[in-house]
């Protein structure tokens, strides 16, 4: 899967968040798999991966704080 910008992740719901958050969670593992086993081609690809899952993270994490304080009041 390739990276998106933060204004599609927004686009999407809760479960095709944590989708995503999945793919690219089992592709790091991957990624590591190649690296320590000398296959990895692009190294780069493991830092990408990591921004992708903290972009998500990161918007899963404000949609709970702001439903936190949406019942909160």
């Amino acid at each position: 899967m390739k990276g998106a910008k933060m204004s599609d992740y927004r686009g999407m719901g809760d479960e095709q968040l944590e989708l995503s958050l999945r793919d690219f969670e089992k592709d790091l593992f991957k990624l590591r798999f190649q690296s320590a086993t000398d296959r990895l081609e692009t190294p780069s690809e493991i830092r990408k991966a990591k921004r992708e899952i903290a972009r998500i993270k990161t918007l899963q994490r404000q949609r709970e704080i702001s439903k936190e304080t949406a019942v909160n009041g």
